[in-house]
């Protein structure tokens, strides 16, 4: 029996892979992300209630129904522009990439 729990430990110890090179990096795109997390709460969130308070009520004198309308439409193009850069900088992330000539 204390064979066969050796046995089955022992295969389950094997090397771990080690991921220290990558660590920077992985550090950098969780930054990212999180940078991207926060960004996506709170710009729409923002620009809907300050563009709705500000702009659409206040400047344009417009009603509350159509305040709520145009809001959220400022609202969800806030959330369009927030994925767009998210993608943009995922894109370009990373070491950079040579122009030469590869053989």
């Amino acid at each position: 029996m204390d064979g066969l729990a050796k046995t089955s430990h022992s295969s389950t110890s094997g090397a771990a892979p080690d991921f220290r090179g990558n660590e920077s990096s992985l550090v950098s795109a969780l930054k990212t992300l999180l940078f991207f997390t926060v960004l996506m709460v709170t710009v729409p969130i923002g620009l809907y209630f300050a563009s709705k308070a500000y702009i659409f009520e206040g400047t344009m004198k417009m009603s509350n129904s159509d305040s709520y309308f145009y809001a959220a439409i400022v609202a969800v193009l806030a959330v369009h522009i927030v994925l767009a850069l998210f993608v943009y900088v995922a894109w370009n992330e990373g070491p950079p990439k040579s122009k030469g000539k590869h053989d």
